[in-house]
């Protein structure tokens, strides 16, 4: 009879401790699970920089930036963490990034839009002169700009060339042209307000030989400037021989320029 109670106590004991055990590892496997699902939520949250800078301007007397920018947005939260900050101030320029958190590339969370946040970023003195480039690709400089905001830069730099008659001016106008890159020009004429250029885009395979079978073509357009502050600006094409065809849509040309036109060459 005592040994019987015995081995009955014994196991009340063992299964206690067993539901004890049991019961432990039931409350670590929850905790487990709320971490998972707190992982997931933060891995959902990427660092990310604006889509387009749409300005910088100056604030604060100069001493702060404020960035206009394009982010995601949706139903849910999108952007969190907007920051700017000053990277470096080198050669006359001033470095800064703009960044914040967003979980638009989940494809689950909805941020299929997008929305205007502006950033400021901190210079501790007066900016100047001085350019900004945001996030290492939009330059903008206060020069030739209306205070506060500042002027963005184009392919041709902050300082454009003026319009000239000269070589560098042309390649100037041809890179302010909707053609192709590597395209080559030749000039028919200019002056202190009007330049023709004859543009030739060569198309095709790159041929070294044409005696070994392969042939390319070019594409050649005449292209007619008008001289702005800013450099020569495309204002009408045409190949026609003399000044009947361009008149037609550039009447104001001189004549001076476009009487001994030849017919365009189309290669």
């Amino acid at each position: 009879m005592g040994h019987d109670m015995w081995q009955r106590g014994k196991w009340v004991v063992v299964l206690g401790a067993a539901l004890m055990v049991l019961a432990g590892c039931g409350i670590q496997s929850a905790q487990t699970g709320e971490e998972a699902t707190d992982a997931a939520t933060a891995s959902a949250w990427t660092l990310a920089a604006p889509m387009r800078i749409d300005g910088v301007r100056t604030a604060d007397g100069g001493r702060s930036l404020v960035v206009d920018a394009e982010v995601p947005d949706g139903a849910r939260d999108c952007v969190r963490s907007l920051r700017g900050e000053l990277d470096t101030v080198e050669h006359g320029t001033v470095y800064a990034k703009v960044t914040f958190e967003t979980r638009s590339l989940d494809q689950d969370s909805g941020c299929t839009g997008t929305r205007q946040v502006r950033a400021t970023v901190k210079l501790g003195e007066p900016l100047g002169s001085r350019r900004v480039m945001v996030n290492s690709m939009d330059v903008y400089t206060p020069v030739g700009a209306t205070p506060p905001a500042l002027r963005q830069c184009g392919e041709n730099g902050c300082d454009p060339t003026p319009p000239r008659c000269t070589s560098s001016s042309y390649g100037q106008a041809v890179n302010d042209t909707d053609i192709p890159k590597h395209t080559s020009w030749e000039e028919r004429g200019c002056d202190d307000t009007w330049l023709v250029l004859d543009l030739s885009t060569r198309m095709g395979a790159a041929c070294d030989d044409a005696s070994d079978g392969c042939s390319s073509s070019g594409v050649s357009q005449r292209w007619f400037y008008r001289a702005e502050p800013s450099g020569w600006r495309p204002v009408a094409t045409n190949g026609d021989a003399g000044c009947a065809g361009i008149h037609k849509v550039l009447p104001e040309l001189p004549e001076h320029l476009c009487t001994s036109l030849p017919r365009l060459d189309r290669g």
